[in-house]
């Protein structure tokens, strides 16, 4: 398929989307609705969506359209005007930390030249494992725990010890935590967001040298479009959570046994990336709201010049409450 590439950097444009889902969800951190805060954030994407000049595709969204207020597979957004791109979205990842009031929950989008992007079709979750530049060339998803491990350090000049790994607090992750432990590398559990997790790699002050673990293939393809910026690397191979979704794949053609490489997940480098922080992590700040307006900080990335930005906006709420539909 030919590609339509991309001139202008849209990443600039993307940073309002998640701006706007943030400003929107943020009002329900700690409060224990997460149908509301969803709602929330994809109110916010989906109007800031349709302002940008693109004729845009959610490749990565919420399933098929139904009665929620989601950001649906499938779904046609942006003013339908060239350049025709592939989008995936996250409203909220980490609905759960941003209801209990916890850290970590932050809005992403990306945007891809249509027909790039990877459809995980039935398949929910995905085996991973994401480093940043100085590793990308050592990691192999199939290799035991132990040898990726000494790779890594070896690739960064450091002992094992002083590897540091982000895995998902799940249960079924409990041989993978005692196989980390086992070789005595260091161990960070997140509660949600994979997302933030595998970007973390390729930021030195995260502390954060791999990400491993079982989770969500759109968290991954999102996560494989900010490494396209970085230059870090995700590696994946599918997983089926029933013999139904197996067989509901194979169907389909896909292949859970098949590694997929960054090429895979997002094949162009013309990639778009942006980030905004809900609730304050080692990623971002969380959305800080004042007497009439609030603050935000977020990631706006570029994969065809590398080029990551760091945005730190304050918002004039009663001045948005003039021109915008939405309740910020």
């Amino acid at each position: 398929m030919i590609e339509t590439r991309p001139t202008r950097n849209l990443a600039l444009e993307l940073v309002r989307v998640t701006e706007s889902a943030a400003l929107g969800a943020g009002r329900y951190m700690g409060r224990g609705d997460k149908i509301a805060a969803d709602r929330a954030a994809v109110e916010g994407m989906r109007l800031m969506l349709n302002t940008i000049q693109m004729d845009g595709v959610i490749v990565i969204g919420e399933g098929e359209k139904d009665e929620a207020p989601m950001l649906f597979n499938g779904e046609r957004l942006g003013t339908g005007e060239e350049p025709q791109v592939d989008i995936a979205v996250d409203p909220i990842d980490g609905t759960r930390p941003l209801a209990l009031g916890l850290q970590n929950a932050i809005s992403t989008v990306a945007l891809a030249p249509r027909g790039t992007m990877f459809n995980p079709g039935p398949f929910v979750y995905m085996h991973k494992i994401a480093v940043g530049p100085e590793a990308k060339d050592v990691i192999d998803i199939n290799a035991p725990v132990k040898d990726n491990l000494i790779k890594v350090a070896k690739a960064r000049g450091e002992h094992v010890k002083d590897i540091t790994v982000v895995v998902l607090d799940r249960p079924r992750h409990e041989r993978l935590i005692a196989e980390i432990r086992e070789v005595g590398a260091r161990i960070r559990l997140i509660p949600d967001g994979d997302v933030a997790g595998a970007l973390m790699t390729s930021l030195p002050e995260t502390g954060i040298d791999i990400m491993m673990g079982i989770g969500g293939t759109p968290e991954g393809v999102l996560a494989a479009a900010a490494l396209r910026s970085t230059g870090g690397t995700l590696m994946g191979k599918l997983y089926a959570r029933t013999p139904e979704e197996l067989e509901a794949g194979r169907r389909l053609g896909y292949d859970v046994n098949r590694v997929l490489t960054l090429d895979d997940l997002i094949s162009s480098e013309d990639v778009f990336f942006a980030a905004t922080g809900i609730t304050k992590g080692e990623l971002l700040d969380g959305v800080d709201y004042f007497a009439d307006g609030a603050t935000t900080d977020s990631l706006v990335m570029r994969g065809l010049t590398g080029t990551v930005r760091r945005i730190k906006a304050t918002h004039r709420l009663n001045k948005l409450s003039q021109i915008s539909v939405i309740p910020y």
